[in-house]
């Protein structure tokens, strides 16, 4: 079976298209990759990654509205590989480089926030708003473990916010040595425990970078060899966590790792309104007022914020939730499901 030569060819193929006749060579590049798959279907009928690149052809020849009747492009040539094991060795740390090689498709990605009292976005858009105290994890798989600690957000005061977030990144073959970051109150800090602010000294190490977006309040950290992108924020008295995961990557954990509130949100019994009740510190029409001028659009965010000003007085906290609005622009491979109302 050689669809992993059909795969590499459409790579190389569509790697560096740009300029107004993208769309075209795009087109060209496709229907030449589903001539290549249709020349080696007799030998691949039983391979996964074959059955894989022939929906992908067909999900991209649709999304890019591709005519199946039209020009093929020639393959091109394959540069020698660097490495004895070739491609599959040079991108090993480049997820996204080496999913597609293998899929022919790029990967799937999911997003999870949390933000303000923590308020919980899930992997699969659910959202609700928590009552947590302590120490609950946010992700615990095969590649991360990211753990928020909460404290109440005021004395006397039901709601609790993100006062420490501590996020290892495993321990990965040639890519990187184990890097554990952590966040609190008023520090925010551009580089992990130990001083770096990459990877370390392993052949992939760049492929786990911190970038300082904004001095003491929002970093990056990019995570390449797993296809995963965290901001960390401080909006106010809290702090936030936002993530940009591949599929495959939120998916790799097994049955006793089922307590992440990325996956399921929060337990039922730590889950609260955010309609306010009772007398709070700022007017519930002043925190209206206020969220809307970040907050154009009354979706859970909005909610959110009216609910953290109300409850805290903070009028911080409406820069919390459109921190994690922005986030949620830039990380979901959806804009319709920008938005959640409930």
């Amino acid at each position: 079976c050689k669809i992993l030569r059909c795969n590499s060819e459409y790579v190389a193929a569509t790697l560096h298209l740009r300029g107004p006749d993208r769309s075209a060579m795009f087109c060209t590049a496709l229907r030449s990759y589903s001539l290549c798959t249709r020349r080696t279907a007799r030998t691949c009928r039983g391979d996964l990654a074959f059955h894989s690149a022939v929906h992908g052809i067909e999900d991209l020849m649709i999304q890019n509205n591709c005519s199946k009747e039209g020009p093929t492009a020639l393959p091109q040539p394959r540069p020698p590989a660097p490495y004895p094991h070739g491609f599959e060795s040079l991108d090993i740390c480049d997820y996204e480089r080496s999913f597609l090689y293998k899929h022919g498709r790029p990967p799937g990605f999911q997003h999870c926030a949390a933000f303000g009292d923590p308020h919980i976005r899930t992997f699969h858009d659910d959202f609700h708003t928590c009552r947590v105290e302590g120490s609950w994890p946010l992700l615990d798989n095969d590649y991360l473990f990211v753990q928020a600690t909460s404290s109440p957000v005021a004395k006397g005061s039901n709601a609790t916010v993100t006062s420490k977030l501590t996020i290892i990144f495993k321990n990965m073959k040639e890519c990187i040595d184990q890097k554990v970051y952590q966040a609190e109150l008023d520090n925010v800090p551009a580089a992990f425990q130990d001083g770096s602010v990459n990877g370390g000294a392993r052949p992939g190490g760049s492929s786990l970078v911190i970038w300082e977006r904004s001095p003491g309040r929002h970093v990056e950290i990019r995570a390449d060899y797993i296809g995963t992108t965290i901001a960390v924020r401080q909006a106010g008295r809290q702090l936030s966590f936002s993530i940009r995961a591949a599929e495959e990557v939120a998916r790799a954990f097994t049955e006793e790792q089922d307590l992440q509130l990325c996956v399921g949100g929060c337990p039922h019994s730590q889950r609260m309104s955010r309609s306010p009740h009772g007398r709070g510190r700022v007017p519930a029409e002043t925190a209206r007022a206020l969220c809307r001028e970040m907050l154009p659009v009354e979706d859970v965010y909005f909610q959110s914020c009216v609910f953290d000003v109300v409850t805290s007085g903070d009028t911080n906290f409406t820069m919390a939730a459109h921190g994690a609005l922005e986030d949620a622009r830039l990380f979901l491979s959806n804009v319709e499901k920008l938005h959640i109302f409930q």
